[in-house]
């Protein structure tokens, strides 16, 4: 098998993930590490970033190398050769609250079974974590299983993620919404995310002051989508690759413009009803944008 990218998860509410919450929805904690992923390829034990197939000179912040040492790991993968372990390496990003002994580990969140040329298929959480106990490997636990849920009920699990956290630091990166049977209109199986930092900072908007004055639509996609937790990510994807240095900063400016336009490209489309996108424009803001939110690296 090669390497195969992770698929992008949706904020909740937003038209690909529309009706997720009707049925039996796994609410996991969403950590704040790297995307990782592992799979055999003929007998040989590969690991993955979220964009590349990893090697030991670049093994993202020396995941590869704890792959390669972790034998429980390959052996589940040998007793399983279709099956991808997608999960989260716990190194620092924006996040620093995490326990003492939670970094440097590999957490599970996602199993596929794929069968290449064949159908492919997330296995659920109750089939897989068997597995997984069974060959001592870490994986993400849900913090509740919410049936016909709403965003009220979701909410509530975004302070009660607490999952490796030091003791009274408060709560997590946010949630992951799963509903193993669910396949939005457009056919694909996808899953729902409420990040805290923005959901917080959305509920300040909504609540505060009506603002009297005008934005360009490049404005308000630069606002709704550059948060501050937005910047942070990419800068720490950055920063455990690379290195940071004064060099990196145009770096940082391209990549969070990149994001922004490759992800989220689709979204804004909806939701904001298929605006005219000034993209000179569109740069120029994000990239003041992401000075104001992290002005201790300009």
């Amino acid at each position: 098998m090669e390497f195969r990218k992770y698929q992008h998860i949706e904020r909740f509410g937003s038209e690909e993930v529309e009706g997720i919450e009707i049925g039996e929805c796994f609410v996991y904690p969403k950590i704040d590490g790297t995307n990782a992923s592992v799979w055999l390829d003929n007998g040989d034990v590969k690991a993955g970033s979220r964009n590349r197939e990893l090697t030991l000179d670049k093994d993202n912040a020396g995941f590869y190398k704890y792959i390669l040492e972790n034998e429980n790991i390959k052996r589940y993968l040998e007793a399983f050769p279709f099956r991808r372990l997608y999960g989260e390496w716990l190194v620092p990003h924006s996040l620093k609250t995490y326990r003492d002994d939670a970094w440097k580990k590999f957490y599970v969140f996602d199993v596929l079974c794929d069968f290449e040329d064949e159908h492919e298929y997330y296995i659920s959480y109750n089939e897989y974590r068997e597995e997984l106990d069974f060959f001592g490997i870490e994986y993400i636990t849900p913090i509740r299983i919410i049936k016909n849920g709403s965003l009220s009920d979701f909410e509530k699990c975004l302070d009660e993620n607490d999952y490796l956290i030091k003791n009274g630091c408060g709560s997590g990166e946010g949630i992951v919404i799963k509903n193993y049977d669910y396949v939005n209109k457009y056919g694909r199986k996808t899953w729902a995310k409420i990040v805290t930092s923005e959901f917080k900072e959305k509920h300040r908007r909504n609540n505060g002051a009506p603002a009297t004055e005008l934005h360009v639509i490049e404005e308000d996609i630069v606002n709704t989508y550059v948060t501050k937790a937005f910047v942070e990510k990419e800068y720490n994807k950055i920063k455990n690759e690379c290195g940071w240095s004064a060099k990196m900063i145009q770096k940082l400016l391209n990549t969070v413009y990149h994001e922004l336009i490759n992800e989220e490209m689709w979204n804004i489309l909806k939701k904001f009803k298929m605006p005219v996108i000034d993209f000179k424009r569109l740069n120029k803001l994000t990239i003041n944008k992401v000075k104001s939110e992290m002005p201790e690296i300009f």
